[in-house]
């Protein structure tokens, strides 16, 4: 290998150190999320994703630039969660695509292989918007051509380097692009991450983390544990984020993630009974394993072979592309975690065919009920609070057996990561219906009808679904103004489909307020779901007080349990 190249191994070293950058900036980058909602999750999301490449990157007995490159392929496009998630995987597909059938890297072909990222991407967001992950790695790709093309010898060093000061440039100038950005004071997360992901990856090659992956290597702990923390109450962002620490100071691998009884955790670590211990002083616990990793590998692989591999992805807009989109083996926490199956299936007694079955994405007992009641065959737990990956989402249609299988994300960052699992799907017909929100798919699964065909079906219910509004009441984390909004944290907000639309102190003083703003002449009917930490009886008065605002209305009032929102209200 020559001086200013890069082979397999060090290809390998390098992803891994981006992928432990992101891991370690993962909070901050949620931190950038424009709206002050308790959920912020791009860092999440984007470090889940690039987690799945680096499993299997970790997990390769042989390693050659056309391996590695499809493990970060292929791990990235299955553990793919939300918009941004989706999108970095896209773009290491596209590097795959230039990479894998190289001998080395060079500066020619990254510059190269950033372009195709960027073309793969564009081509997986239906309207792209600038200000974002994509207009970031699009100046990353530009700068690297001319680059290259200025100076051909130049040192791949130097190129890098140069890139990413050229992306944080780019990112800079995201609140320019998009007016929220800049209300808000931050700059865009995604891209952030991205540029996060780059800088890990050039220390990397410069081999400032060569002493701590040696360590990294070597560390293997004993025990992986796993287990529902029930919380007795709402635990805040900044009570997680303090929880997560002492996990992380016990172990590593450690996951929290907000689910409908409190929190779903996950780490390795050599002191299982303190991890358990600790969760006593936020609620009780459920679902609890503790196994050890003596016995089993920690980052197993999943590779089809190379005839499986061409199958495994097809883009009618160009040659199809072959990465693997096998299913975990049991236990994985990735994908395993996010699946609930109606209660009618089970493996012992499978459902019995049909033509065609539903999935859908929720959170919360009581619309997990409506959506069973509706129809529904297999629920994918999560939402706002926690975006299923898209392997969730393939796991999810494969307990469904059904030719055609129609999919509701039911939350717009959720859309992408269903329409890459379409798109891996081929033994069924999947069809992805683009609900943005809880009510939405509500909504679909109300129209449709067994009598039409499922193309009949998808235009009615993408028609139907536009009628619906919806906002969600919940608080504010931090001080912020957005638009005319001033919002201080612990206030009430009601954010609507485009944004926020009401600000105030009281939940239903700001329910009122935002209701106002959404029904019109046209408005029929008001259904309110209320959220895990609201009784029914104050869901009754809100009702009641709805009635009298809204007489021209019916107002419905259902059990919905979701966490974070205290009441989901949609007008139609």
């Amino acid at each position: 290998m020559s001086t200013n190249s890069i082979d397999a191994q060090l290809m390998a070293k390098m992803f891994l150190a981006g992928a432990r950058n992101l891991e370690s900036k993962k909070e901050w980058i949620n931190e950038l999320n424009v709206f002050p909602v308790p959920d912020g999750d791009t860092g999440t999301n984007m470090s889940l994703t690039i987690k799945s490449a680096a499993d299997e990157v970790k997990g390769l007995e042989s390693v050659t630039l056309e391996t590695v490159s499809k493990a970060i392929s292929s791990g990235s496009l299955r553990g793919a969660r939300g918009n941004s998630g989706v999108i970095l995987s896209q773009l290491f597909r596209g590097c795959s695509k230039v990479w894998r059938n190289e001998a080395e890297i060079t500066p020619k072909n990254t510059a190269a292989a950033f372009q195709k990222a960027v073309e793969t991407a564009y081509k997986a967001v239906m309207k792209p918007k600038e200000g974002t992950i994509l207009t970031v790695a699009r100046g990353g790709a530009t700068k690297a051509c001319e680059l290259v093309e200025e100076n051909p010898d130049i040192e791949i060093g130097d190129l890098l380097s140069q890139t990413i000061r050229y992306m944080d440039e780019v990112l800079n100038q995201t609140p320019e692009m998009l007016p929220v950005l800049k209300e808000a004071g931050v700059v865009d997360s995604g891209g952030q991450g991205l540029v996060q992901i780059l800088k890990g990856c050039l220390n990397g090659f410069l081999g400032i983390e060569e002493e701590e992956e040696e360590k990294e290597e070597v560390r293997k702990f004993n025990y992986r544990v796993e287990y529902i923390l029930n919380c007795a109450k709402h635990i805040s962002k900044e009570e997680r984020l303090k929880f997560v620490g002492f996990l992380e100071s016990i172990g590593a691998d450690v996951a929290a993630e907000r689910c409908d009884q409190g929190l779903k955790v996950y780490l390795n670590t050599d002191d299982p009974g303190a991890a358990l211990t600790k969760a006593t002083e936020y609620g009780t616990m459920s679902r609890i394993h503790v196994i050890n990793n003596i016995d089993r590998p920690v980052y197993p692989l999943h590779l089809f072979d190379e005839k499986e591999l061409e199958e495994a992805l097809k883009n009618p807009e160009e040659d199809s592309d072959p990465e693997p989109a096998s299913q975990p083996e049991a236990g994985n926490s990735s994908a395993a975690a996010a699946v609930d199956l109606a209660a009618a299936s089970s493996e012992a007694s499978p459902a019995p065919h049909k033509d065609v079955g539903f999935v859908a994405v929720s959170i919360g007992e009581g619309l997990g009920g409506i959506f069973r009641d509706l129809g529904v065959d297999c629920l994918i737990e999560g939402g706002q609070t926690m975006n299923p990956s898209t392997e969730d989402v393939m796991n999810a249609v494969a307990k469904v057996n059904a030719d055609t299988v129609f999919i509701l994300p039911n939350n717009k960052n959720i859309i992408l990561a269903a329409q890459q699992a379409q798109n891996l799907i081929h033994d069924k017909k999947i069809i992805v219906i683009p609900t943005k929100t809880i009510p939405q798919g509500i909504t679909a699964m109300i129209d449709y009808m067994p009598d039409k065909t499922p193309a009949e079906n998808e235009t009615a219910m993408r028609e139907e679904i536009l009628a619906v509004k919806t906002v969600e009441l919940t608080y504010a984390v931090r001080d912020t103004r957005i638009g005319d909004n001033v919002i201080h944290s612990g206030d009430i907000m009601g954010v609507g489909d485009h944004g926020i639309i009401a600000v105030g102190k009281e939940v239903d003083d700001t329910a009122i307020a935002s209701l106002k703003k959404m029904v019109d002449s046209d408005s029929e009917l008001i259904s309110v779901y209320y959220g895990k930490e609201m009784s029914e009886e104050k869901a009754q008065a809100l009702g009641e007080k709805l009635g009298e605002a809204f007489p021209d209305c019916d107002v419905e009032v259902n059990a919905g349990g979701q966490p974070i929102y205290y009441y989901i209200i949609s007008v139609e």
